[in-house]
């Protein structure tokens, strides 16, 4: 489907934020993973997304990013573009990048190349393989390098990096794609300590620019953030607030932190 698809009308709710979903259900084979799921966010945000398994987290991202269409609802980027009636690369296109739990890199490569095939433009194979990146991609990979930590690991193949440097070349990958808006989906599952706090530092920096969605089960990670927290349970918004807030509502700790 085509990006110039005919933008949906603006909603008031929807209007100076990036990104709104409006009473979005989705259901599967009966079970109700999405049940009337509203959510506002502002441009330039950085938002927390938890819940126990099975609270609809995934199934958000899904809706978003139009790998699942939603039975009801709506999903407003920009706020006029209703994301519900485009598919995955058109979604893609407009600017919104999502990384999932596993990283996916190409690993017998480079990181320098990595990141080369990953810029936005014109990246077929007929191109990639042969052609010489210009100064201006060179100054982009080298910016991107120093944003995920890993300018001095640039010739080395992206098999030989740890997990969590792996973690950082697919969101060095995303970032090369020139996103407005990027979901990440466990970003320091397996990670060591150390990697961690980086990555927390990392998406900080992001965000200096960027919309972001992180969902996550690390608590301490969260709040690390320092971020807005939405607690989703049964496909709808539980407790929304700071990570003090919500970890202090009894409805959160009794679905959730209390296990």
């Amino acid at each position: 489907m085509s990006v110039s698809a005919p933008a949906a009308a603006p909603h008031a709710a929807a209007i100076g934020t990036v990104l709104y979903v409006d009473g979005v259900s989705v259901s599967f084979d009966g079970f109700r993973a999405l049940n009337n799921l509203s959510l506002i966010l502002a441009p330039g945000e950085m938002r927390a997304v938890i819940g126990p398994n099975g609270a609809g987290k995934t199934t958000m991202m899904d809706v978003i990013t139009g790998r699942t269409r939603p039975d009801t609802g709506r999903v407003v980027f920009g706020a006029t573009t209703d994301l519900t009636k485009l598919d995955e690369p058109a979604i893609a296109a407009l600017g919104i990048g999502r990384k999932f739990q596993k990283p996916t890199v190409f690993e017998p490569l480079d990181v320098w190349t990595n990141l080369l095939l990953a810029l936005a433009g014109d990246r077929r194979p007929r191109f990639t393989l042969r052609a010489r990146e210009t100064a201006e991609e060179r100054a982009r990979i080298e910016a991107i390098l120093a944003t995920i930590r890993l300018t001095d690991h640039r010739h080395r193949r992206a098999a030989d990096l740890s997990h969590g440097q792996k973690q950082w070349l697919e969101i060095g990958m995303l970032l090369a794609q020139e996103p407005q808006l990027l979901l990440v989906d466990e970003p320091v599952a397996g990670m060591t300590d150390a990697e961690t706090e980086q990555t927390a530092e990392l998406l900080r920096t992001i965000n200096e620019t960027r919309s972001v969605v992180v969902v996550e089960h690390d608590m301490a990670f969260v709040r690390a953030l320092g971020v807005r927290v939405t607690v989703l349970h049964e496909g709808s918004v539980l407790s929304e607030g700071s990570i003090d807030h919500v970890s202090e509502d009894p409805k959160v700790i009794e679905v959730y932190l209390g296990r």
